[in-house]
């Protein structure tokens, strides 16, 4: 089989390149090895969060530190042997999380930010997936009145700065918003969101995106992304359905992308920060809620109520140790009666890199080889635009902006 591109890794961000790029008129092959929208991006709290203009800073307050040391409550936990092996990418994280660096890559991020809902829009209407949509934003609440006022002052900045609109609630405010609430909450108010979308099925959004990519003419292949090797001026990967050659070769392959380039001779200061979530039959929120204090975010979605955790700081292919649903379930519980859970808990992990920023662009000595990870957080959020600018730099064609800061090649 001959393509003029391969794109390894059909998560949101692979999915959304392929779509790109078949919409260009690329004869192209996504390959995997499950379905699409079946790992990262099947996990996550669903929302499209046009607001996240900043990346998440790892904290520089000790008293936050010592409690993530201690592992006290559910928004960080650790497997102390795998720090060594995330040492450097924590550090970078670490000191590009000072304010004024911070600043500076907030101002970069925010560029891909901005077009998040607007990139998701057009696909979504040509993917039929209207019905998996709501566009009435989602609720940062807040247990105590100092964590609220300090929220409620930062959120006015980023507003002024980013163009992004919001709504203070306070706790009766809230709490007729959000019915469900238990009498008992008290939580002292919310920054109602106004710009992201949420989605009930992001697995679902990420399999409808690649069934438009199939009615666009591309193609998906089930295939191990480790057995890519340059073939002639380009590059083959083997599938089940035999060996798959193209002139071009994306890697979108999310936490797993770092292994293979590894074997292609780059070191990049990545990581992964793992997550998990359990879904519930009780009652929770109308619009997803962040509840910013306890580190867990709940959300209704087609399988129930979803209760998705805050970081775990874990290697890849450690066995789950999901302690955190049982310690964001207690905090949760606080707020609804979520009830018996519906299923076990599941476990995803983002890619993360030192500097916040993803890698999207050529591969800086292999031609041909094209990277688009590290999103973090945010894939969901960025799939379409980061799929939109690989196209448009493959193509050679003026790009939705500036390549330059995401460029692989930063690294060295």
């Amino acid at each position: 089989m001959s393509a003029q591109v391969l794109v390894l890794g059909a998560g949101i961000v692979g999915t959304c390149t392929a779509l790109h790029l078949a919409m260009r008129g690329h004869r192209v092959v996504l390959v995997d090895r499950r379905e699409p929208g079946r790992e990262t991006s099947y996990g996550n709290a669903g929302i499209i969060q046009r607001e996240a203009v900043e990346p998440y800073a790892f904290p520089q307050d000790w008293s936050v530190l010592a409690n993530v040391a201690l592992k006290r409550g559910a928004a960080v936990h650790y497997h102390l042997r795998a720090l060594p092996a995330i040492a450097h990418g924590l550090r970078m994280y670490w000191s590009h999380s000072r304010p004024r660096t911070h600043a500076a890559i907030s101002a970069l991020y925010a560029r891909l930010i901005e077009h998040s809902t607007s990139e998701h829009a057009p696909l979504i209407a040509r993917a039929g997936a209207e019905d998996l949509v709501r566009r009435d934003g989602y609720h940062a609440v807040f247990r105590s009145d100092a964590s609220f006022e300090r929220a409620a002052a930062r959120a006015h900045s980023l507003a002024s700065t980013f163009g992004i609109r919001l709504q203070l609630l306070d706790g009766a405010t809230l709490r007729r918003a959000e019915p469900g609430l238990r009498a008992d909450a008290g939580l002292a108010g919310a920054v109602h969101w106004l710009d992201p979308w949420t989605v009930s099925d992001p697995g679902e959004l990420v399999a409808r995106y690649a069934a438009l990519l199939a009615r666009e003419g591309g193609e998906f292949a089930r295939g191990d992304a480790n057995t890519l090797r340059p073939c002639g001026s380009g590059w083959s990967v083997r599938t089940g359905s035999g060996t798959v050659e193209a002139e071009h070769a994306v890697l979108a392959l999310g936490p797993w992308s770092d292994a293979l380039v590894r074997t292609l001779g780059y070191r990049f200061p990545l990581f992964v920060k793992r997550g998990y979530h359990s879904h519930y039959r009780g009652s929770g929120p109308r619009l997803p809620m962040l509840d910013a204090d306890a580190g867990l975010v709940l959300a209704p979605m087609a399988q129930g109520v979803r209760l998705t955790t805050g970081a775990e700081f874990a290697l890849l292919d450690a066995p789950a140790t999901p302690v955190q649903v049982d310690r964001a379930k207690q905090l949760a519980n606080e707020l609804f009666e979520l009830g018996d859970a519906a299923d076990r808990p599941w476990m995803g992990a983002r890619p993360c890199t030192g500097d916040m920023l993803p890698l999207i662009g050529p591969a800086p000595r292999h031609r041909g080889l094209w990277f688009n990870f590290g999103h973090a957080h945010q894939g969901f959020t960025m799939g379409p635009v980061s799929g939109r600018l690989l196209a448009e730099m493959l193509d050679g064609t003026p790009t939705v902006v500036d390549p330059k800061p995401y460029a692989p090649a930063r690294f060295g």
